[in-house]
């Protein structure tokens, strides 16, 4: 299952540049990728894109730092960061309300972005979204491979390929050589080695911005919010999600066996489903009132 063809463009937010990709018609989705090495937003949702399309018009970008988007981020707070380039994006495109799917990285910045303006986002939809606790005790495996890739020796194939299959998926046998090709060659471009990204947090202010379950206005957020996580996720910890149901008022959870951090990846068919059925205006999903 790949994607076919979309359309491609770039516009021009705060004086940089956002690539993204476009497909379908219908309200507006944008889908927001993870935070790995060589992640671009077409690549992430590679199993998703033309289900999706077939209900919505779905706007993908490649996040700051990553693909053909300006590279560097604002290390002090870099989920605020992410959500103010997405709302310049949506703003450019003249859209007033968007549903958001976010994976991980992008999780976290769909979060934080309906937490400063709610009003400007319909539904979101947070599979294995980062800034869940994960700054409280020691990072995971996943997490640690994540971080460390840049570091030591350096960037490697060798290095992204054990990050992808031990620690992004469940079964690693599954993922092909050719998805691990491309990723490497866009991680190592030399502005992203020169300034990864995604690192990890340096004093208390960052890390406390980073910790989204810190923010009070989490248990007063109104907006609809479907959960999504894989029970056998090494980089979130799987704990993460009942976390975040309970501090949110109008959230519903759901949790697959045998899938690790890209539940969008591995469970495609489901994930197509549960994703199309949230954001339909008719959905029981998250229906009710905080």
């Amino acid at each position: 299952m790949t994607t076919t063809r979309c359309h491609e463009r770039t516009v021009t937010v705060a004086g940089k540049p956002i690539f993204f990709s476009e497909k379908g018609s219908g309200p507006p989705v944008v889908m927001l990728h993870g935070g790995g090495p060589g992640a671009s937003g077409v690549s992430n949702y590679s199993r998703n894109i033309d289900a999706l399309a077939e209900r919505f018009r779905l706007i993908v970008p490649d996040m700051p730092g990553y693909g053909r988007s300006a590279k560097g981020v604002d290390h002090d707070d870099p989920f605020g960061y992410l959500a103010d380039v997405i709302r310049g994006l949506i703003d450019a495109l003249g859209i007033d309300n968007a549903h958001l799917v976010g994976n991980s990285y992008g999780g976290a910045a769909a979060l934080r972005l309906a937490l400063d303006t709610p009003h400007r986002v319909g539904k979101l939809v947070l599979m294995g979204p980062g800034g869940i606790g994960t700054t409280r005790g020691l990072p995971t495996a996943g997490l640690r491979s994540l971080l460390s890739y840049y570091g030591g020796d350096g960037p490697s194939r060798e290095k992204l390929a054990a990050f992808i299959r031990t620690y992004l998926v469940y079964d690693g046998a599954a993922v092909p050589d050719e998805l691990i090709d491309t990723r490497y060659r866009a991680s190592i471009d030399p502005e992203v080695v020169a300034d990864p990204p995604l690192r990890r947090p340096s004093g208390p202010r960052a890390l406390w911005r980073m910790d989204l379950t810190r923010d009070r206005r989490l248990r007063v957020l109104p907006t609809p919010t479907l959960i999504l996580w894989g029970r056998d996720d090494k980089v979130n910890r799987p704990a993460g999600g009942p976390m975040l149901l309970n501090l949110l008022p109008n959230a519903e959870l759901v949790m697959t066996s045998h899938t690790g951090h890209w539940m969008q990846w591995e469970r495609a068919e489901l994930f197509n489903q549960l994703v199309t059925d949230f954001l339909s205006p008719d959905s029981a999903l998250a229906a009710g009132r905080p």
